[in-house]
């Protein structure tokens, strides 16, 4: 009666040994996959506990005296303890995993992801682009305004990528040309008024587009996410394929989840505070190198903004995006995954179909280790985002995605923050203008990890 366990248990432990990473982690991607893991891991105890239940029938001596017995009994007992605790963990992770899955990749319907399969997840494009969205508010709630926008242009071949800032401010941000949006406003997203309206910059899109023109870009399950991407694809000249919304405030039971995040402070960041209102902050995250932040701190290095400027604030979300990059090894992630897995469901809204997981998963295994170039346009004597000029942006995108060749002269750095081009570091070229010119150049490019560096502001620099 010992055989069939046995065997059953023998060839379960062969697939294990001969299945790749890859083929397991994708395995872990599949809802269904993941429902037949919980069942098998069932029936896979049972055999396991009959196994070693068997054996010990088969063998016990029943000349042996009680206390041996007993202890014989203890003994058995403690083995299926032993078997049963990594089965129950197994199982949870895969109820957790699945729960996550169907949450929040349910086959949200797009009006603007592009149509592809699982065999061909990228399109035979060479880059697939991703807008990260910071929200204000619970990301399935009515009203949201995205204060944090950021596109990530990753090269599907190598997983070198770029990350793309916009201001929250923008003004007359153009929708992408062919839209039923840009016939719309073929002059910007503007009420045609010459002074600023808040309720026309970009990061009121999602909110004001839905309420505006309910249903204007057909089915779409996030009206608001579609109109964003539409306005960020028309500003930078590039498509958006998909989008994520990060709840901010849930963005702290994010890093929480995995243990913090570690970071450079170059200056006091405020805690709390209305610049407007006068009200001061309740205190500072103070300077220093390699500051290990928890998720409250974490927050408010990414939202405070007292007597500072949006692309400061632009600048660290920037370097927390990196920071949690850095700190999502396996190791953390498996040792947290059920907080981290509790954490996503909340404050993640996305149109990444679930099907495309297990090429965003291996995508991400490029990423990982690749250094992140970071391109953001801030006010400069090129850029102002109360008057745009779109058509410099648009070529200033292409000039980061393709850096002029050796040999073409790019424009030399201003040496400011805000003007010229920073070169990116390790030697890397700068990308100060496209392939065969020499007069176009961001309103800030370099490294990411060149811009959290520990370059701490003195009292006089940052006055």
């Amino acid at each position: 009666m010992t055989v069939v366990p046995a065997v059953v248990l023998g060839l379960v432990a062969w697939v294990l040994v001969r299945a790749d990473s890859a083929g397991l982690l994708h395995l872990a991607l599949d809802p269904t996959a993941l429902w037949w893991g919980v069942l098998g891991l069932g029936v896979l105890w049972l055999l396991w506990i009959s196994l070693i239940w068997l054996t010990y029938v088969r063998n016990r001596s029943h000349a042996a005296s009680l206390p041996l017995r007993l202890a014989g009994s203890l003994g058995v007992l403690v083995m299926c303890a032993t078997v049963s605790a990594p089965m129950a963990v197994g199982a949870r992770y895969a109820v957790v995993q699945r729960d996550l899955i169907t949450t929040v990749f349910a086959g949200e319907h797009s009006a603007t992801a592009p149509t592809v399969t699982a065999a061909n997840p990228w399109g035979h494009r060479k880059r697939v682009n991703v807008l990260l969205l910071g929200g204000d508010g619970a990301v399935h709630r009515p009203g949201v305004r995205t204060d944090s926008v950021i596109l990530a242009s990753i090269d599907t071949r190598i997983g070198s990528t770029v990350l793309f800032s916009l201001p929250r401010n923008l003004r007359d941000v153009p929708f992408k040309a062919g839209s039923k949006l840009a016939a719309l406003y073929p002059d910007g997203f503007t009420d045609g008024s010459s002074e600023p309206n808040a309720n026309y910059f970009l990061n009121a899109v999602y909110r004001d587009v839905p309420l505006l023109h309910p249903g204007v870009l057909g089915r779409s399950d996030n009206e608001g996410a579609d109109a964003v991407k539409l306005a960020v694809s028309g500003a930078l000249g590039l498509r958006v394929d998909y989008y994520a919304l990060v709840n901010l405030s849930g963005f702290q039971r994010l890093v929480d989840a995995i243990g913090g995040i570690t970071v450079n402070i170059n200056e006091p960041v405020p805690i709390g505070g209305n610049t407007d209102a006068h009200i001061l902050p309740d205190s500072y995250l103070q300077p220093g190198p390699a500051q290990r932040l928890n998720g409250f701190k974490a927050l408010w290095y990414t939202r405070g903004r007292y007597g500072s400027t949006d692309y400061k604030r632009m600048e660290r979300q920037r370097c927390a995006i990196k920071a949690i990059v850095d700190e999502a090894s396996p190791v953390t992630v498996l040792k947290r995954y059920t907080k981290l897995a509790g954490a996503g469901k909340d404050i993640v809204r996305t149109d990444i179909p679930s099907a495309l997981l297990p090429a965003f998963v291996d995508l991400a295994g490029k990423v990982k280790g690749k250094p992140l170039q970071s391109v953001s346009f801030e006010r400069s004597d090129e850029f102002d985002p109360n008057a745009p000029d779109f058509d410099y942006v648009r070529a200033a995108v292409q000039a980061a995605l393709a850096p002029a060749p050796a040999g073409v002269h790019a424009p030399a750095s201003s040496g400011s923050s805000t003007g010229g081009s920073v070169p990116a570091s390790g030697g890397a070229p700068a990308a100060g203008g496209l392939a065969g010119t020499t007069d176009v150049a961001p309103s800030k490019v370099s490294d990411a990890a060149d811009d959290c560096a520990y370059r701490p502001v003195t009292a006089s620099a940052a006055g």
